[in-house]
Formats: C-alpha cells, sequence, structure tokens
C-alpha cells in the first residue's frame, strides 16, 4: 500500500485548477511526437492533452493517437492556420471545463519542470492573480530564442516588479504562443484568439487584449525548447506571408487590446523592424509586393468573427457543451 504521506507529483492536486495543454500541428510528426511525449513526461502532468491537426499531410494526427491514446486529437479537414487551430483547441478546452489552458506550438519541447513551475509561481504571487503566464523559451543550444521573446511590461510600477520578482518573475505585456498557461475564465470573459489572422500576430493579439488592466508574468523557471530550423528573430526573410504581418498587426492596432500611448511605442518598433526585414530581404519585390496588400487589407477589411471563421467547429463545441452541462 502506497504511504499516503507520499505524494505524486505527476498526480494534478484538487486545489489547482484543471489544467488542459492544447497543441496545434501541422506537418511536423516527429516534433509533435517528441513534443507529445515531453508534455506526457511533466513532473506534473496536465490533466488533459487536446492535439488539433490542422489538415497535415505527413500523418501526424495518426501518429500522435496511436502513441498517446488518452490524448484528444482532432484532425481538422483543412489548414486553418496557427490562429484558427488555437481559437478552436481553446474552444474545446473551455468546453472541457479548463481552468487554466497551457498553450504550445508542435515544435515547443517543453523541459520536465515547466508545468509545475508556472503552477508554483501562480500559487506564490502575492497579488492580483495572474491571467497568463508564459516560459523562458530557448533554443536547441541553449540560448534564449529572440522570436518568442515575451515583451516586457512599458513603465511597470516598482511594486509590480518586486512582486513579481518575489515569485522568480518579471512582468510582461505580452507574449507568444509558443508556452503560454492561460487563465481560462478571463478568456471566457476576454475571447479566444481571432482566427481569422490565420497566422501571424494572433498571439500578440490574443495576449495583449488579455493582459490590458491585468497582470502577466515570465516565469524563467518553466523552460521549453522551440526547435525552429535556425535561430533567429522576427525579421527572418518571410517572404509572402509578410503579408500576415503586415495586415494583422494593423488590425491589432486598430483594435482596443492596446492604449494608445502603447500603440505608439509598438508602432515605432514594427516600422523598425520591417524595415530590418526589408533591408535584409532576399526578393524586397516580394516583400514589397506583400506589404501593399497587408497594408490595403488591414485598413480596409477587419477580422471576421470566429463563429463566420470556424462556424461547424464552434457549433460543435457549444452543442457538446451544452449536452456535458445538461448530464
Amino acid at each position: 500500500m502506497p504511504d499516503p504521506a507520499v505524494v505524486d507529483p505527476a498526480v494534478p492536486d484538487p486545489v489547482v485548477p484543471r489544467v488542459v495543454a492544447v497543441v496545434v500541428s501541422y506537418n511536423r510528426r516527429d516534433l509533435l511526437i517528441e513534443g507529445l511525449n515531453a508534455i506526457y513526461s511533466q513532473s506534473r502532468r496536465p490533466d488533459a492533452v487536446i492535439v488539433v491537426d490542422n489538415a497535415s499531410t505527413d500523418g501526424s494526427a495518426a501518429a500522435a493517437r496511436s502513441h498517446f491514446p488518452e490524448a484528444r486529437v482532432v484532425e481538422l479537414a483543412m489548414n486553418y492556420g496557427g490562429a484558427g487551430g488555437f481559437a478552436y483547441g481553446m474552444a474545446l478546452a473551455l468546453a472541457q471545463g479548463a481552468g487554466l489552458i497551457w498553450v504550445m506550438d508542435d515544435d515547443t519541447v517543453p523541459e520536465p519542470g515547466a508545468l509545475e513551475a508556472m503552477l508554483g509561481a501562480r500559487a506564490s504571487y502575492q497579488g492580483t492573480p495572474p491571467v497568463l503566464l508564459a516560459s523562458r523559451v530557448v533554443w536547441t543550444d541553449g540560448r534564449d530564442h529572440p522570436m518568442n521573446s515575451p515583451r516586457p511590461k512599458p513603465l511597470a510600477r516598482q511594486a509590480e516588479r518586486t512582486i513579481a520578482a518575489a515569485a522568480g518573475c518579471t512582468p510582461i505585456r505580452s507574449a507568444s504562443f509558443v508556452s503560454v498557461l492561460v487563465d481560462a475564465q478571463e478568456c471566457r470573459r476576454r475571447g479566444l484568439p481571432r482566427a481569422d489572422f490565420f497566422l501571424w500576430n494572433d498571439d500578440f493579439e490574443f495576449t495583449t487584449r488579455l493582459l490590458r488592466g491585468q497582470v502577466g508574468l515570465l516565469c524563467p523557471a518553466s523552460v521549453v525548447v522551440h526547435k525552429t530550423r535556425a535561430f533567429g528573430s522576427t525579421d527572418v526573410d518571410p517572404g509572402e506571408r509578410f503579408f500576415f504581418e503586415v495586415r494583422n498587426k494593423i488590425w491589432t492596432f486598430r483594435s482596443g487590446s492596446l492604449a494608445p500611448a502603447e500603440k505608439v511605442l509598438y508602432g515605432v518598433s514594427t516600422l523598425r523592424r520591417w524595415v530590418l526585414t526589408y533591408t535584409k530581404s532576399a526578393d524586397r519585390g516580394a516583400l514589397r509586393s506583400a506589404f501593399g496588400r497587408g497594408i490595403a487589407a488591414g485598413w480596409r477589411s477587419s477580422p471576421r468573427p470566429n463563429e463566420e471563421v470556424l462556424p461547424r467547429l464552434l457549433a460543435s463545441v457549444d452543442e457538446a457543451d451544452q449536452v456535458g452541462q445538461q448530464g
């Protein structure tokens, strides 16, 4: 008979809200399996794992089901991009009664104590409970990955920094979907990621919207490896995909996720990065074309509601949620 005084760290603590991990996958089967193995090897495992596969053609969904039968693997009929995948996956997590949602890319490999460290920091934080915690993201050689560095909170008060430091953290204003732990109730209140972004800046818009007037923390003790092909920042030549960067950033600046002063601050930073991206590009003609189309789309249109982008998917989530509540 096991000693009742010995606590298994892999068994969820009933005091901690239900943690549901959401991973979005697209044609990275081997990395997906490596990442899922790391999730299930956590010192404190999540209570449930959802994999949203964006119509991969490399057998990612089948491999995930085969290796991890306890995970819920949803195979979409078409590619909705990271934005659509996360919007749907987080909707499923909310319907499953998540208290906290651990969001990750399919090329994210968390270190064994990543989730436990974020939960520990959240529990020890003495101020208003944080609505989001972000992991420290490193590349395969251990260097901090510049592509995924959370943005520090501008002009954070000394009191905020002191309280955060006591929990081993620093205040942040935004983070990437490489590894963030999101408060589900705040997500219900402020909404899911915007699926119409498809890719790029969906995490910036969502996290700044979630964190406006709220507490967000970078937890350096929570470490994940982002296994991108190369070590680099967001100014790496994107080619035609620059369209999404430009359109979606304009959509974000037009939204209410940033305060007026923040729009100026981040606007200057964005322009500087766009110039750097252009000067480094091997095909400036493609970037000029993508930039022009992105500017036009950003000002002439607005992101469609998720119910319009993912009508059948979100309807199925609502129906399942209603059945569960009735049961």
